[in-house]
């Protein structure tokens, strides 16, 4: 569908014919005027062509034309196409993955297959940012240091991609927990207070870095950051006479804290079904936005009508200088005698 969105420009339309009107006309002068006794005999055998009013009724025309589009152009013409939904800005939403040594464990498995903890974050992960529509995620890897793998930005698919090529030991083979927790919420505190969330994923227990969880998680509390916490490591289990608990080093009781402390929750992914159920009970408790916002995509056209106009004005120039190219040959005079009795010319009188 064709609009225009500056509709208003429409009003310049009658400006050339205001400023006729308004404006005096150039005084008339004879000064320069070739006078011609013998004109009238000229007149009336057909020797005097009406080209001049052709050419002015052209000029007039063609500036006519070259004004209607250019006020055309100014009024913004543009092509509306139907309107797509587009989600609404939801959450700012950082995710906190920790590669540790101990993320190699193979206490989860895969269609039958033992797989490592890694492994499996990466799969279930990767489809929890898919279904953020609407939001902004961020991503933070975390062992023996924290950095920023990704900002927070509405391209989940960057970040899912960075979260796949992820590997454990990549900073260090201990957890810096504190670490993860206060550069989430150094990313985060430029956003929307009630839209900051961190979703924090261990198998262990902090035991490196330059802040104590205990205070990275005060200082989340202070800037409205809500935590969710997320222990991994499958349970104790019996090979033979003795215990195994692939879990030992995982720190439950302060990430219970940490979770309360910022109003968030504290879940337990003990084998891979497990985890997908946390994602989707975070997803239940954030959920993304609802109801979209219908866009129409528009594509501009004023440079069409304002092409032609200044083809137009290049004609109007040529029309300009096409009299003086092809002006008509003199009136040629006998060789001797002067000029024919009768065609003698007076000079302009005032």
């Amino acid at each position: 569908m064709m609009s225009f969105q500056w509709l208003w420009a429409a009003l310049f339309l009658p400006l050339p014919l205001i400023a006729r009107v308004l404006m005096r006309p150039a005084p008339k002068t004879r000064a320069g005027a070739l006078r011609l006794p013998f004109f009238q005999e000229i007149a009336g055998a057909g020797l005097i062509s009406d080209g001049g009013r052709r050419r002015r009724l052209l000029r007039l025309s063609l500036l006519t034309m070259i004004w209607l589009l250019l006020v055309a152009a100014a009024m913004r013409p543009a092509y509306v196409g139907t309107p797509v939904a587009v989600p609404v800005e939801g959450r700012d939403l950082m995710m906190a993955v920790d590669l540790s040594g101990s993320m190699a464990r193979q206490d989860f498995s895969h269609d039958g297959v033992p797989v490592d903890r890694l492994t499996v974050v990466k799969g279930v992960a990767d489809d929890f940012i898919a279904r953020r529509k609407g939001d902004r995620v961020g991503l933070i890897l975390f062992s023996s240091r924290a950095y920023v793998q990704a900002p927070l930005t509405f391209d989940r698919n960057v970040v899912r991609d960075l979260l796949r090529t992820s590997s454990i030991g990549l900073t260090g083979q201990e957890t810096a927990i504190g670490d993860a927790i206060a550069l989430a919420v150094k990313t985060l505190r430029t956003r929307p207070q009630e839209e900051r969330v961190l979703v924090l994923l261990t198998d262990g227990a902090n035991n490196s870095g330059m802040l104590d969880p205990v205070q990275a998680t005060e200082i989340a509390r202070a800037n409205g950051v809500k935590i969710y916490t997320i222990g991994v490591g499958a349970d104790a289990f019996a090979v033979g006479q003795r215990m195994v608990n692939p879990s030992a080093d995982l720190d439950e009781e302060a990430l219970v804290k940490i979770a309360d402390a910022t109003g968030g929750r504290y879940f337990r992914a003990r084998d891979a079904a497990g985890l997908a159920g946390i994602y989707d009970d975070i997803n239940r408790m954030e959920p993304v936005t609802g109801d979209p916002v219908y866009l129409s995509p528009t594509v501009s056209l004023f440079q069409w009508p304002l092409g032609a106009a200044l083809g137009l004005s290049f004609l109007f120039g040529l029309a300009l200088l096409l009299p003086r190219l092809s002006r008509a040959p003199a009136v040629a005079f006998p060789a001797e005698g002067g000029a024919p009795e009768g065609a003698a010319t007076e000079g302009a009188r005032p």
